[in-house]
This record gives C-alpha cells, structure tokens and sequence, in this order.
C-alpha cells in the first residue's frame, strides 16, 4: 500500500539538447513526486518526454535544471560515482527490450545482479515471484517474448531495489502476454512495496496504477488519482 511519503522528489527539471544550431527541451520545468510504495504510470505520446523523465529520477541521465532528491542528496548534483551507486543499491530498472545474457539461463541471469547487491533475495524466489521457477534452466532462446521479460523483470526485483522504473515494458508484447508481464509488475509492487513507476503510451495500462501522470510536450498536463486500481487481467488493450 502507498503511503504519501515521498521515495523521490524531483523540482523544475529541464532538459535541453543542442544539436548545430538548434535547441530541443525535451523537459520544461518539471515537478513530480514518487510515493513510496505506490505504482505510478506515466502517460504520454511518443515525445512527450516521458522516457526522459524515467532516465533522470533513475540517475541515468541529469537534468539541464532541476534537482532530484533521495534521501537527502540531490542526483542531479551527484558525480558519477554517486550515481552509479544510486542505481545500484536503489533502482531496478525494465526495459521494453529485455537485454538477456544469451549463453546463460534464466536464474544465471537474475544472478548476475544478486552478485553486486547488498542483500538480494534468491534468484530463485525473484523468479517465483513472477511465475517462472519451473523455467529457470531454460536459456533465453527457449523462453518466449513474455517469459523474457518476466525474467528481466526478476532480475531487476532480486536486488530489493527501493525503485522499479519500467520503460515500456509491454511494447514490444502482444496483449495477452503483455499482461502477463503487467501481472509481475503488479504482484511485484504489491508484495514488496517497491515504488514503481510504469512509463507508457497505452491509456488501459494506466487502470492498474494507483496513480497516473498524464505528460506532453515536456510538461505535466494532469495528474489523477485512479478511484480503484483494476488487476491487469481486467484491463481490457
């Protein structure tokens, strides 16, 4: 359950690239929160810069203005060191594509970041959590589309991270197997309490968030509470 404590706390991001002549904000001042516990969806058109939000409160990327707190320190502040540690020790992060080591199995997998964290759980339990223990000898060229990610998925949960940032994990997904993905994200942040937050352009995802910020051109265009947040095998694509 979300409570209204804040995991990350971002103030006026902006961010700027400049190519020849020409400048692109990709952010125009943006103010967002993370609540921890919660499962946020950010909700946008290709553009919108949506992903780049998710970059920055991830500590992949720094805002051109701005800060970002976590737990006191300012990431867009932090060296490089500084932030390679923040990810480390406090992100998991899902992409749509899922970025599998093919020569080794699933549990080797998620054991590649069991190696680096302070206390994982077992790969074998981050598999069960997202239904996929009876499968984790298989290697990624046995698995399926849907099976893949769930196992990317388990490997950025086997860490215990305080935040689960998920670029549009389902994109790459038929419907039926893209809930199946939404499934583990969903069981993830309800059993763990892990603050996850969810970016995607599909508006029937955001039914399973407790919580949906809408964005466009590089801003915040609305943020809405959801009135009762549906389990994915409701959600209707």
């Amino acid at each position: 359950m979300a409570d209204r404590t804040p995991t990350l706390r971002a103030r006026g991001l902006t961010k700027t690239y400049r190519t020849g002549d020409v400048t692109v904000t990709a952010l125009a001042g943006v103010d967002v929160e993370l609540f921890t516990g919660e499962l946020v969806v950010l909700l946008g058109p290709s553009g919108s810069g949506k992903s780049t939000l998710l970059n920055i409160l991830g500590g992949l990327d720094r805002p051109s203005e701005g800060s970002v707190m976590f737990d006191g320190a300012d990431l867009a502040t932090m060296d490089d060191a500084g932030l390679t540690g923040f990810r480390r020790d406090h992100v998991g992060f899902v992409f749509q594509f899922y970025n599998l080591v093919a020569s080794l199995t699933a549990e080797e997998n998620v054991e590649l970041v069991t190696e680096i964290a302070a206390a994982p759980m077992a790969a074998g339990d981050a598999l069960d959590l997202v239904g996929l223990q009876a499968r984790k000898h298989h290697f990624p060229a046995e698995l399926s589309g849907g099976e893949q990610q769930r196992v990317a998925i388990a490997r950025a949960i086997a860490k215990r991270p305080d935040i689960l940032m998920c670029d549009e994990p389902t994109g790459a997904l038929d419907s039926k197997t893209g809930s199946l993905v939404l499934e583990a994200i969903d069981r993830t942040n309800r059993e763990l309490g892990t603050t996850t937050a969810v970016i995607t352009h599909n508006a029937a995802i955001a039914d399973m968030a407790d919580r949906v910020i809408v964005i466009g051109d590089g801003r915040i265009q609305d943020v809405r509470a959801v009135a009762r947040r549906k389990p994915p095998s409701e959600i209707t694509w």
